[in-house]
């Protein structure tokens, strides 16, 4: 794993182009895979599941049934039923702290301003379910989605012989319909519905390349929470535990062959003994082959004269998980671009995946420059309220006419006119 100093700039660069995923060629594979599930329904949808997924599906068993679920918990151990019940709680709990607050205030004679709180009639989650059953994935945006009050949260996940789990989460989360189906089409058939599959309003939930190339092409037919790709980490310690530093940075690597870790110090002599305990983990570490490629084209070690150039830095990567060991008082103040933020050396990454509470669906490739993470906010809308009286629109009166003029919109004019 190379070590190199901030001042690296053509590094730096190689790095912050991990991101700049190509999705020509995933968004011209997918086209047509939503075009004919958007005219062809249940075929489509099933013919390309059996395409690329190599399962047989028909109207009867896309749907997880009731008998289904019974078998699933039966082969989920009672540690993992009750590990998902206490995620389910500690998510429901953060996510009714962020609740935003109806309100309505009169702010001027006549004028009675405010906003109401309405949730999505429907939302979509997609699951992976690639090497590593995600259930933390379906707990993160099903109980989030629940907690924000929309009425029908439906899930599609690909069919795998280790998704029992993923159907005791389904149960316990409160899942109104599961989906055994993924890939490009399961969000064509979110998007536009089957005869099967229900149409919803917004999708939510990470995915690969082709997933995410679906999720940006039905962006407008239906609301989506962002555009995700490859997972990433940033950590920064001035003087850390080695082992701790070197653990969250191969939980990062494991993840995919694209994912992302980072660790920046000032510390020359920590960031070259981590760099040798990455190497000292990595030889028990069942994921291992995953995490050395990871780590090969996208980790560093990056050397920093001082805090703000590691401010700097974060910033500029607008990582999707930030850790700080040390020093974090200082950074936060200069620090504006993460999408989840760990703070000290008992908070690893993996506590957010997991169990802690906050999101863990995140913005990646520099979108956390402009969004923070999936939250009650994105499955709640709030329409304004505006109540006048004469007099109050009397107030404004002169405001509206004299803008309306200005843009040439006459049945504007007289729509004030005609009442005051």
């Amino acid at each position: 794993m190379k070590i190199i100093t901030s001042k690296d700039k053509e590094e730096i660069s190689k790095l912050k182009s991990r991101g700049n995923q190509n999705f020509d060629l995933a968004i011209d594979r997918v086209m047509p895979i939503i075009r004919n599930v958007k005219i062809k329904g249940d075929k489509a949808l099933f013919d390309y599941t059996e395409k690329f997924d190599n399962v047989q599906l028909n109207k009867h068993t896309i749907k997880l049934t009731k008998e289904e679920i019974k078998r699933a918990y039966n082969l989920v151990s009672p540690k993992t039923i009750r590990a998902i019940k206490s995620s389910v709680k500690n998510i429901a709990r953060y996510s009714k702290l962020q609740f935003p607050r109806a309100w309505q205030k009169k702010i001027s004679k006549g004028i009675t301003l405010g906003q109401i709180l309405r949730p999505i009639d429907s939302v979509g989650c997609y699951v992976p379910s690639g090497n590593f059953p995600l259930v933390s994935t379906l707990l993160m945006t099903v109980v989030t989605a629940k907690t924000a009050g929309v009425k029908k949260v439906i899930v599609c996940t690909p069919q795998r012989e280790n998704n029992s789990a993923i159907y005791v989460a389904a149960d316990i989360s409160g899942v109104d319909e599961l989906f055994k189906v993924g890939g490009s089409q399961a969000i064509a058939a979110m998007a536009y519905g089957t005869e099967s599959v229900p149409r919803v309003r917004k999708i939510v939930g990470p995915g690969n390349i082709f997933v995410t190339a679906a999720k940006k092409l039905v962006y407008g037919d239906v609301d989506i929470d962002f555009i995700a790709g490859p997972t990433e980490v940033i950590i920064y310690s001035e003087k850390g535990n080695k082992r701790f530093i070197s653990a969250d940075m191969l939980a990062q690597a494991e993840h995919d062959r694209l994912a992302m870790a980072m660790f920046i110090t000032p510390n020359k002599v920590l960031a070259e003994e981590v760099r040798v305990e990455i190497t000292s983990q990595l030889k028990s570490l069942k994921t291992s082959l995953t995490a050395i490629e990871s780590l090969r084209n996208f980790g560093a070690i990056i050397i920093v004269e001082k805090i703000t150039d590691a401010a700097n830095l974060i910033n500029e990567f607008a990582p999707e998980h930030l850790e700080i060991f040390d020093n974090e008082k200082q950074l936060l103040r200069i620090v504006n671009n993460a999408g989840a933020i760990f703070l000290g050396e008992y908070s690893p990454e993996a506590a957010g995946d997991y169990a802690s509470g906050p999101n863990h669906v995140l913005p990646t490739r520099g979108f956390a420059s402009s969004r923070a993470g999936l939250s009650v906010l994105d499955f709640i809308k709030m329409p304004s309220i505006q109540k006048l009286s004469k007099e109050g629109l009397g107030h404004l009166k002169e405001t509206i006419i004299a803008l309306a003029e200005v843009e040439g919109l006459e049945a504007h004019k007289r729509s004030v006119e005609i009442r005051v």
